[in-house]
């Protein structure tokens, strides 16, 4: 599994309007795309949900790199970067996933809260702890822990049915679509 996000930041007066109805005309493009897992097609919007910014930041699970390459490499990500410039692409090695109560349901927003290990740290240790604490709550549709070992930052990623529950840090974003193509092909639980 392979985690992945650009954030494209936009003005604090861009009517945010644009980027929703791209995402509900343009959103279903991906609805099948081989190899991928799940888009998370995230928004924040600057005065909701304490964000200070306008952004569109979608989050993928891939499957095999291969999807991701045809995606970055394919008209999707062209038409992307035509439109607001080429973001720079995080990437992240998959390392643990979990299936939540709510996976059949579609998630309404997302957490992600990066970290770095800090040096010194086993990072076997880190990824493990952070694996074993993946959420387990009514509302989880999905959670993932991936790593950048470039960085050593740890990642933890989750979509929730409603509101994110109080204390799961991190940014907070809102989910206005949900591709998951491969999603039911990711292996749950550690992945190394």
């Amino acid at each position: 599994m392979h985690a992945m996000q650009y954030e494209i930041t936009l003005p604090a007066d861009y009517d945010m309007g644009i980027v929703r109805r791209r995402i509900a005309t343009r959103g279903h493009l991906l609805d099948d795309h081989p190899g991928l897992g799940l888009k998370a097609y995230l928004v924040r919007e600057r005065g909701l949900d304490g964000s200070p910014v306008n952004q569109y930041a979608p989050f993928y699970l891939w499957r095999t790199a291969e999807g991701m390459n045809s995606f970055l490499w394919g008209p999707g990500f062209r038409g992307l970067a035509a439109d607001f410039g080429r973001p720079a692409v995080r990437h992240w090695h998959g390392a643990g996933l979990r299936r939540g109560p709510a996976a059949e349901s579609g998630p309404a927003t997302a957490t992600r809260h990066a970290e770095r290990l800090p040096e010194g740290a086993d990072p076997a240790e880190a990824v493990e702890r952070a694996v074993a604490e993946l959420p387990d709550h009514p509302d989880l549709h999905t959670a993932a822990v991936a790593v950048d070992p470039d960085r050593w930052e740890l990642l933890r990623f989750a979509l929730w049915h409603a509101a994110a529950p109080d204390g799961v840090p991190g940014t907070r974003y809102r989910v206005h679509h949900l591709s998951s193509p491969e999603l039911d092909r990711l292996p749950v639980g550690r992945h190394w």
